[in-house]
């Protein structure tokens, strides 16, 4: 239905993609949900396959593709059947490592990026601390220099990949905040595991996104070589601000490809299921609310696509992302409670797909920019 902003070179990356879930992640994700991580031998396979740099520039081992080619990634990889293995995933490819690309030196490009792109390299994303999440400038973390080197010092929580991850880009103030530019001072590191004074604290049990490693990480006087910075001191928010619009699109197709796939996973349930005398397909009331559902989710797709591609020409769009991100997150979620209970009780038993959905996607409305910040963008951009 949704005019697709995709090409025939993305409708064959969409084929292979599709057909590597199908094989080798799926009837694995069972076992990495069990197991709270994606074994280290998944990212170099993820390497080995090409999808690990698929917009990142041939020079550094990328794909050289186009923004499209990471959207077309994302809702393939959100079909898996684990909202984690699919968000560890994207943590990798579009909410981490994409900063290097663009704001790194060409030394830093030339040491990192070939590892990150054949799954070497696996990457975090540090700015959330425990009293800073959507507020960035209250970040409490520090990076004081000290001639050819920074000492950081603090705590971030809520980091993906944060547990087994190997590369970790880390916001942190180098400077004070000036009167009415509470952002400024702000600068984002690179920062390798193994670091003297980096250690995970402690592993965090979540809801969902079981698959997905997630941690709260330490530093105390933990040396980043000044050669480590990213981008320019003291624009770590600015740099950080450009990315939160490719975050949230991708925030978004992954709770949306997810709901489709829940969607097709409830019409297939009713189909089968016989009550009555006859399938729950055939139900009005149960029709009818699957109708409500696929037009709420097909109006979203529309939005969201309309922010991908102005995001991909790098056209002005923090509000149609922040709309896209709000409405397609906040459609997956009522997707997903209509899914549990158009499956009766099956819905809430571990074995059906949409009782893992259903704890997945709930992050969804939190993570990125939860609803009422996208709200307040939105509301911040209107005429009032």
């Amino acid at each position: 239905m949704t005019r697709r902003p995709f090409t025939a070179e993305h409708e064959m990356l969409r084929k292979s993609v599709r057909s590597f879930v199908e094989r080798e992640v799926t009837p694995q994700v069972a076992a990495w949900e069990d197991a709270g991580r994606i074994p280290k031998a998944f990212w170099r396979r993820l390497g080995e396959v090409g999808f690990l740099g698929i917009d990142f520039p041939a020079e550094y081992g990328g794909a050289g593709g186009d923004f499209l080619s990471s959207v077309v990634l994302g809702e393939e990889m959100a079909r898996c059947g684990s909202g984690g293995v699919a968000f560890s995933v994207l943590v990798h490819t579009d909410m981490s490592s994409p900063w290097l690309v663009r704001f790194g030196t060409e030394a830093q490009k030339r040491k990192y990026v070939p590892g990150i792109v054949r799954g070497e390299t696996v990457c975090a994303l540090g700015i959330t601390e425990p009293g800073a999440g959507s507020d960035m400038a209250a970040l409490a973390t520090r990076a004081d220099r000290r001639g050819d080197h920074y000492l950081l010092t603090g705590s971030k929580i809520f980091i993906t990949n944060g547990v087994y991850g190997d590369l970790y880009f880390v916001a942190a103030r180098t400077g004070p905040a000036t009167p009415g530019r509470r952002h400024d001072g702000i600068s984002m590191f690179l920062v390798e595991r193994g670091a003297p004074g980096f250690a995970v604290s402690r592993k965090l049990d979540k809801l969902g996104m079981r698959a997905s490693d997630t941690a709260e990480i330490v530093f105390q006087d933990c040396p980043v070589p000044a050669e480590n910075l990213l981008g320019e001191e003291g624009r770590g928010f600015q740099q950080l601000a450009a990315g939160l619009q490719r975050e949230r699109v991708m925030a978004g197709v992954l709770a949306l490809s997810g709901a489709g796939q829940a969607l097709d996973d409830t019409m297939a349930y009713l189909r089968e299921r016989t009550a009555f005398g006859e399938p729950l397909s055939q139900r009005q009331a149960l029709r009818h609310r699957l109708a409500d559902l696929a037009t709420e989710t097909e109006a979203a797709r529309r939005l969201l696509y309309h922010a991908a591609e102005l995001y991909a020409a790098g056209e002005e769009c923090v509000t149609e992302v922040s709309m896209a991100k709000l409405f397609a997150t906040e459609v997956a979620n009522r997707v997903a409670y209509h899914a549990v209970q158009l499956h009766g009780g099956y819905g809430y038993m571990r074995e059906f797909p949409v009782e893992g959905f259903f704890r997945d996607v709930r992050l969804w409305t939190i993570a990125s920019g939860s609803s009422e910040i996208m709200r307040e963008i939105i509301a911040k951009r209107l005429p009032l």
